[in-house]
């Protein structure tokens, strides 16, 4: 045995026999004194404590040459990593399987909204093999999701609970200071799912009454209440639990607790009704779930009509329209809005006119009709004003800062943290953040973006969240951080969302990322922007998306299509006073040699653009943190210095077609020396791999195959199928494996 290395593999020695433990008795004692190698795998949670299997690990304690290794669970971040692609909440995967490598990826396979058949044969199978007694225990620990103190478990099982022990001796069931529950909430299911209904509805039943008793959380009660069938007090505790979570912050649990009271049916008066159904719409637009909140704002609308409450009718209409412009359905949210404001006016005014007016004043801004937004918003702001409304009043403050001065909007955030208004200061940390970054003032982005997040994580609103971090991708890729715009672009485009803002956002950012690297795919992304940002009609969406696609256009040298993409959207921007857009509208047409006209306002970088001075552009560029920006301005200057400084910044950045266009315009002018090949990061990294393909290489490291790349990087299969041979070609390997393993030697793999 010396002569030769030898691997034993024993798998699943927890079913082992008396035969095949003494071998294993015996191979932990001598091994250490061959060349051999034995592996035994066994699952902990099959042990029971008489379990023989125990005595003869317990024996190894302290033996030369045995190991023992823990394998722990998938971690919070894994999960998400591995659901993000499925467009699956990564945080309720992991809480559902509990890290449990089987469970996520068979959940994954089959939809994680379902409990996959393979897990749940798995854990009836297992279940089987208790006694009819412990595993009537197991039905009553299964009706309670969490964990079950003793004592609810004696109320639900009474004399069963002495076949506890028998339970989590089969690894079913763990222990902790709450009580016992399940391993994982997907086996808690499984077994909850075979449970017949009458018994179902008995053992939810013993839960309500033995909780209720005990003053338990109104959440936990609103659950076995609806399970028992009790409609009541399902209400009663449906609606106090979703006020309660709402109150901390937990939108998405209220939004759920509203829809479980609007289930009772018949126990609700048809005002209450209109009433819940207003309030899961509010809830629902926090969390970004459009659809059940255009649903439950539309059935308001219908209620609070047939009850002739015309101040409330005017209320939900006002309602949807907001969560109507939130996708995309910009005709529908505008006429929604005025509506609000027409129904509102024919009544004694009230709190209800003046949110209207607000409303339809922040829909006039967003449209980039800024005389309209100031008008509707002052008539907010006095109405509000004379009924001591301060959340409408912040409202409209915050509308007219948004056009008129960023000391407005401070104001407006000032006074919203001091009054505790989460919307309405979530609301103003996005316009601030939104408005720095478009300005190019990145520090005081990086401020708002840090402190907005940090706030509307804490409290829940979801929706404002989402909005930041596509702004955060956006000036990382004004700010150069090429690397970091795309994971966060990317980060944002796997969050399984309506709202269609940050969306675009983030196809602008990755699509532009790609363009200037020279990386495929890029205008599929942009293509995708447009598919959406199109059809609102309003400069906030379709003006970024103009741009880039201007871009990309002048980058392949195509003035045609710069010519489509540029030309109605400055039109747009002139009109609306966009001095940043129609400032850089202008600057790609005149690259192209298009026609093009100085527009009324515009941003003072682009002034020195458009007036040629290429010298004072670039030095303000690179006051604004925006280096690819200034490397641009320098190339369009007549100097051969600047061409060549332009050349090489742009080449440091990885910019490749737009280093070839410079690179071109020196070489007729007959200079020589210029540098060829890959790009400086290109050089950098050992093997010489692009930056795409070690992402590529990451992934493949992660054990993904290529269409599960794709996905995780928004490209095709195809583009993946090229990076993958390129890389084997580089690395001078035959298989993914080696490939991987040649990686690691080079240092490839290591973090950036």
């Amino acid at each position: 045995m010396r002569s030769r290395a030898t691997l034993l593999v024993l798998e699943d020695v927890h079913w082992a026999d008396e035969a095949t433990l003494d071998v294993l008795r015996l191979l932990g004692r001598r091994v250490h004194a061959t060349r051999g190698l034995v592996v035994a795998t066994y699952r902990d949670e099959e042990l029971g404590p008489d379990h023989p299997l125990r005595g003869v690990v317990g024996g190894f304690a302290g033996a030369q040459g045995v190991g023992r290794l823990q394998l722990s669970p998938l971690s919070p971040d894994a999960v998400r990593a591995l659901a993000a692609p499925h467009g699956v909440d990564g945080e309720e995967l992991y809480r559902r399987t509990g890290g449990n490598p089987f469970f996520v990826s068979e959940a994954l396979a089959a939809g994680a909204e379902t409990v996959p058949p393979t897990v749940r044969d798995a854990v009836l199978a297992r279940a089987a093999r208790l006694d009819p007694d412990a595993r009537d225990l197991l039905e009553a620990v299964a009706v309670v999701p969490g964990h079950a103190d003793l004592a609810l478990l004696e109320a639900l099982a009474g004399p069963q609970t002495a076949r506890l022990d028998a339970c989590l001796a089969s690894g079913m069931l763990v222990q902790s200071a709450d009580g016992v529950g399940f391993r994982h909430e997907l086996a808690r299911i499984a077994v909850e799912e075979s449970v017949g209904p009458i018994r179902k509805r008995d053992l939810h039943a013993a839960a309500l009454r033995a909780l209720r008793d005990r003053g338990a959380d109104v959440a936990r009660l609103a659950h076995h209440a609806e399970a028992a069938g009790d409609a009541e007090s399902m209400l009663r505790y449906a609606i106090a639990a979703a006020a309660r979570a709402a109150s901390h912050g937990a939108h998405r649990e209220a939004a759920a607790q509203y829809a479980r009271a609007l289930r009772s049916g018949e126990g609700l008066a048809p005002a209450e009704r209109a009433e819940l159904l207003d309030r899961r719409a509010y809830e629902c637009y926090l969390t970004d779930q459009s659809d059940e909140a255009i649903e439950a704002a539309e059935h308001a609308v219908r209620s609070y009509r047939a009850l002739g409450d015309r101040h409330k009718e005017g209320n939900a209409l006002r309602w949807l329209s907001q969560v109507l412009w939130c996708p995309g359905r910009t005709q529908e949210s505008a006429r929604r809005a005025r509506e609000a404001v027409d129904l509102l006016e024919g009544v004694p005014p009230g709190r209800e006119l003046a949110m209207a007016y607000a409303h339809l004043a922040d829909n006039h801004a967003r449209a980039s009709n800024g005389p309209e937004a100031l008008a509707w918003a002052g008539r907010a702001l006095e109405l509000a004003d004379d009924l001591g409304e301060t959340e409408i009043g912040l409202h409209a403050l915050t509308t007219i800062g948004s056009i008129a001065s960023v000391e407005k909007l401070e104001l407006s955030l000032e006074r919203a943290l001091q009054a505790n208004l989460p919307e309405q200061a979530a609301r103003a940390f996005l316009i601030l953040a939104g408005a720095a970054v478009d300005s190019r003032l990145g520090a005081r982005a990086a401020r708002y973006l840090h402190d907005g997040l940090e706030y509307c994580g804490e409290r829940g609103v979801e929706l404002h969240r989402l909005y930041l971090l596509a702004f955060r991708a956006r000036l990382e890729l004004n700010e150069g951080r090429w690397n970091e715009a795309a994971e966060s672009a990317a980060a944002v485009l796997r969050i399984p969302r309506t709202s269609i803002t940050p969306r675009i956002v983030a196809l602008v950012t990755l699509g532009l990322v790609r363009a200037r690297r020279g990386d495929p795919e890029a205008e599929s992304l942009l293509d995708e922007a447009w598919a959406l940002a199109e059809p609102t009609g309003e400069l906030l969406r379709l003006g970024p998306v103009a741009a880039a696609r201007g871009e990309t256009a002048w980058l392949r040298g195509d003035a045609v299509a710069l010519e489509a993409a540029t030309k109605g959207a400055l039109e747009l921007a002139s009109a609306r006073g966009s001095a940043w857009l129609s400032g850089e509208l202008a600057a790609w047409r005149r690259r192209a040699g298009l026609a093009w006209e100085m527009p009324a306002s515009v941003a003072k970088p682009y002034v020195l653009e458009l007036a040629g001075d290429w010298t004072g552009a670039a030095e303000l560029w690179s006051q604004l943190d925006s280096p690819y920006e200034a490397a641009l301005a320098l190339g369009d200057a007549d100097d051969e210095g600047a061409l060549r400084a332009a050349h090489a910044e742009l080449q440091e950045l990885g910019a490749r077609p737009a280093a070839e266009i410079v690179a071109r315009r020196l070489r007729a002018r007959g200079a020589t020396g210029l540098t060829r090949g890959p790009r400086p990061g290109t050089r950098r990294t050992p093997g010489g791999l692009t930056a795409r393909e070690v992402d590529v290489l990451r992934l493949v490291a992660e054990g993904l195959r290529n269409a599960d790349i794709a996905d995780r990087l928004f490209v095709s299969p195809r583009t993946v199928d090229h990076h993958v041979a390129a890389l084997l070609r580089k690395l001078q390997a035959r298989t993914r494996g080696e490939a991987v393993a040649s990686a690691a030697q080079l240092g490839v793999l290591e973090d950036r």
